[in-house]
């Protein structure tokens, strides 16, 4: 079994941004040499989710508005409450929206390698889906088998 690992590093430029980091994992997935297995694609921040989906401008707005009215930003939120969290450092920003939205969508998404090449129907796509922009982000790529 082989297990293999790369970082894809990318900045987001708005608040909520849906990025479409498709072919640089197909590019991790090629570059690791497993011809069968699966790919795990992770982000490693708690304001941000990874998704597959299809890639269709009306399609991505409805999304957003799903989103928003899931986790308004307006709401209320105990985490933007900074001056009653004693063990946390705030970085300023009122993101509790940001969390809520990630935590609906989640970290992971999963997906097969057959032949050496990510498998995806003809109409997906891999989204890093930003809650909390402008920011620099990454999404760990880790794909396993044979």
């Amino acid at each position: 079994m082989k297990i293999f690992r790369q970082r894809i590093d990318f900045e987001t430029k708005t608040q909520i941004e849906f990025v479409n980091i498709t072919d640089q994992v197909a590019e991790v997935v090629e570059k690791s040499g497993v011809r069968e297995g699966q790919v795990t694609i992770f982000s490693p921040h708690t304001t941000m989710s990874v998704m597959i989906n299809q890639n269709e401008p009306l399609l991505l707005q409805d999304f957003m508005r799903v989103l928003y009215r899931l986790a308004p930003i307006d709401d209320r939120y105990s985490h933007d409450l900074f001056e009653l969290q004693k063990s946390v450092k705030s970085d300023g920003r009122s993101n509790g929206h940001s969390h809520c939205k990630a935590f609906i969508l989640g970290s992971s998404e999963t997906a097969l390698v057959e032949r050496g090449h990510l498998l995806l129907a003809d109409r997906q796509t891999v989204f890093a889906v930003e809650f909390d922009g402008s920011r620099k982000r990454d999404v760990i790529v880790q794909v396993i088998g044979e």
